[in-house]
């Protein structure tokens, strides 16, 4: 049976667009038609050649310009940093988008955003989906789903738990783990403001559940490490950060109704200890019955569980692709998709 293709662009080649972009050589449901890159020695080289794969075809390119020209029907969004501006050029270009860097939900912090992107999804007949991993699918849409398990919510928690000792990441760096305490917290980071983000899936959660914030807590918990912690992107220094908890809470009818978990640790020989365990995304419906649900990787071979975080994330946006560009114009969220139904990955 013949399937309808979709022409797709890769907006960065980081740790998600890797990903992503060898989906869409495997993928046939996707040709790709372009790949946009920041590293001047990446470009001029074909897809596949970026990605350990056979020639495409496809060389990457740098020029913003060369990829508003293109013909694609959809553009996979994912640099290291949020760029709107670029969102709204691009959906006025008359491609869809598809980001891990959302926005997720429209809420009071990122309605101006929204109104921008609706704004260009008009000019450009487009649509625009915030995917997220968390936020965006494992804080909300996961959650709400099992709900319906449920007779009564008292309180919902989401954890994302990654050992990154295991499973390094850029993200160590820009968290600001290696510094001293008093550094981070005098630092802005990526962290700083980290809220505001999340809060949109805890938004999207708490209206699905037809309740609405009251108040949005914060607390944040620092470990240090108790001697010299090697990891595969360096080394973090006795005494400085080598763990971090951070928890948002979402206050409804005087009382928590979702409480969000993260803890980033790069091993466990810190003080406190937590002993988390594997790395993995955990929630708990507490309320009649109260239940639990743990997504994780399968062990490899030599027993080590990696943290699919990043993998998550890439994937998670790809596969929406074809609903979206199949939706009308305007901001999609994850309740607007409804029952996402992949397609090419029976292959």
């Amino acid at each position: 049976m013949s399937q309808k293709t979709y022409r797709v662009i890769q907006w960065a080649t980081g740790t998600v667009g890797t990903v992503a972009l060898k989906h869409f050589i495997a993928n046939p449901v996707f040709e790709l038609v372009g790949v946009y890159v920041t590293n001047p020695d990446k470009v001029g080289k074909d897809a596949g050649q970026l990605t350990d794969r056979p020639a495409t075809g496809v060389l990457a390119t740098d020029s913003v310009d060369a990829i508003l020209a293109l013909e694609a029907d959809c553009v996979h969004f994912s640099p290291l940093l949020p760029d709107v501006d670029t969102v709204c050029a691009l959906l006025r270009s008359g491609k869809n988008v598809v980001s891990p860097l959302g926005p997720v939900y429209s809420n009071d912090i990122c309605s101006g955003d929204v109104e921008k992107i609706e704004a260009a999804c008009r000019e450009g007949s487009a649509s625009f989906h915030g995917s997220g991993i968390h936020p965006g699918f494992v804080g909300d849409i996961l959650p709400l789903t099992l709900t319906r398990l449920s007779d009564r919510i008292d309180c919902i928690e989401v954890s994302e738990i990654a050992d990154k000792q295991k499973t390094p990441s850029v993200y160590i760096d820009f968290m600001g783990f290696g510094q001293t305490p008093d550094e981070l917290l005098a630092k802005p980071n990526c962290m700083t403001g980290a809220m505001h983000a999340f809060a949109q899936s805890i938004a999207l959660l708490v209206e699905g559940l037809g309740k609405t914030i009251e108040n949005l807590t914060e607390t944040h918990e620092i470990a240090t490490a108790n001697s010299d912690i090697p990891y595969p992107g360096g080394t973090i220094r006795r005494g400085t950060v080598a763990g971090q908890h951070w928890e948002w809470t979402a206050w409804a009818d005087g009382k928590p109704l979702v409480v969000y978990h993260l803890y980033y640790r790069v091993g466990d020989d810190m003080e406190p200890a937590w002993h988390l365990g594997d790395s993995r995304h955990h929630i708990v419906v507490h309320g009649s019955p109260s239940f639990e649900v743990t997504l994780q990787a399968t062990k490899d071979a030599d027993g080590h569980r990696p943290f699919l975080g990043i993998t998550w994330t890439a994937l998670l946006g790809c596969t929406t692709i074809p609903q979206v560009c199949d939706a009308g114009p305007g901001f999609v969220t994850h309740i607007d998709l409804g029952v996402v139904q992949p397609r090419g990955l029976i292959r």
